[in-house]
């Protein structure tokens, strides 16, 4: 394959990301009760049931898919064109409909939950349990390594009604399993959702799916305005 050193310098921006994310993970597991961790780390679910969470390991699944595909360009043969492209449309999907929405969602939620009383999202006896970092790392570096990403590699992104389709998919089933976690255990996975009746609880639910939409409408806006007439867009697939 033809490569140049432009796609070096990727492979080694992707190699540094995904190690960052890999080890905030690794550092996030680590954390262990001194006493001041809230309760509800360790009730069912665990850390599974906090969004943040599984947006890292989306973004850790996007990097390394883009490390991997980076690689097999880089030093595969001919013979592995064709994987390399499928590797390709993965990356492309799983950055239009997963990482790129949730990701922005996760680190504009959490910092303007935080912005008006971080005790409904990230108490104050936690500064004492996360280290300032590992915060940042799960809260804010992610849009940056995004932004990153969707200036240095072009994405082609599926068809609306695919992508949308995904990302229903994907809201729905967090829906269901924080209402499971409420059934099984008795707990809301965010102390503020326990604050709200069933008509906020309504609202709040059809206001972030509204939200999440419009960030998938955002990445594929950015791209188009970034990338411009290399966009080939399937706008009704």
């Amino acid at each position: 394959m033809a490569v140049g050193p432009r796609l070096r310098v990727v492979c080694c921006l992707h190699g540094a990301a995904f190690i960052w994310c890999s080890l905030s993970i690794w550092r996030h597991l680590a954390i262990t009760d001194n006493g001041q961790t809230p309760s509800r780390y360790y009730t069912y679910g665990g850390r599974w049931k906090y969004l943040t969470f599984i947006n890292q390991v989306l973004q850790t699944i996007l990097f390394g898919i883009c490390l991997l595909t980076d690689l097999f360009q880089l030093f595969g043969s001919n013979k592995k064109e064709g994987f390399c492209l499928h590797l390709l449309v993965l990356r492309d999907c799983f950055f239009s409909i997963l990482a790129f929405p949730v990701g922005t969602f996760v680190v504009a939620s959490f910092w303007g939950i935080y912005a008006y009383d971080r005790e409904l999202i990230y108490p104050t006896r936690l500064d004492k349990v996360i280290p300032l970092w590992l915060n940042h790392a799960m809260h804010t570096v992610v849009l940056p390594l995004l932004l990153l990403q969707l200036i240095t590699c072009f994405h082609q992104y599926p068809g609306r009604k695919k992508g949308l389709l995904g990302l229903g998919i994907f809201c729905f089933a967090y829906l269901i399993w924080m209402l499971w976690i409420k059934y099984i255990a008795g707990i809301w996975v965010y102390p503020f959702l326990a604050k709200m009746d069933s008509v906020g609880m309504v609202v709040f639910v059809v206001v972030s799916i509204l939200i999440m939409t419009h960030l998938y409408f955002l990445g594929e806006f950015l791209t188009k305005l970034f990338w411009g007439k290399s966009a080939e867009w399937k706008k009704t697939a």
